[in-house]
C-alpha cells in the first residue's frame, strides 16, 4: 500500500492550494479517503473525508466552506482544494485510506502547508 501526498507549499493568507494524494497497491475505489493535519505542538486532527464512491463528504467545522475534498477512482487520487487559507491552517497534511469492514487503515507521509505573510 502506498499513499503519496503532494501539492503542499507556502502561501499567503487568503491564498489557495490544491493537495493531491496518489494511491497505489490497493483497491482504491473500495476505501473511504480522508485528509488530516497536524500543526506543530498539536495533535493530528480530522479535516475532511469522502466515501468510496464520492457521494458523501464531511468536513471539520474549521474548514467548512473553504476546503473541498474530491476523488478520482480512475486515477486513484484524492484531492483537497484549499481556499481562503489562514495562518492557522499551517500544518502537515496527511492522506488516510480506510476499509472499515476489514479494519484496514493506511496513512501517507504528509505534505507541509505553510500560510504566512
Amino acid at each position: 500500500v502506498q499513499l503519496v501526498e503532494s501539492g503542499g507549499g507556502s502561501v499567503q493568507p487568503g491564498g489557495s492550494l490544491r493537495l493531491s494524494c496518489t494511491a497505489s497497491r490497493f483497491t482504491f475505489s473500495n476505501y473511504v479517503m480522508s485528509w488530516y493535519r497536524q500543526a506543530p505542538g498539536k495533535e493530528r486532527e480530522f479535516v475532511a473525508h469522502i466515501t468510496s464512491g464520492g457521494g458523501t463528504t464531511n468536513y471539520a467545522d474549521s474548514v467548512k466552506g473553504r476546503f473541498t475534498i474530491s476523488r478520482d477512482n480512475v486515477k486513484n487520487m484524492v484531492y483537497l482544494q484549499m481556499n481562503s487559507l489562514k495562518p492557522e491552517d499551517t500544518a502537515v497534511y496527511y492522506c488516510r485510506a480506510q476499509l472499515f469492514i476489514k479494519g484496514f487503515d493506511y496513512w501517507g507521509q504528509g505534505t507541509q502547508v505553510t500560510v504566512s505573510s
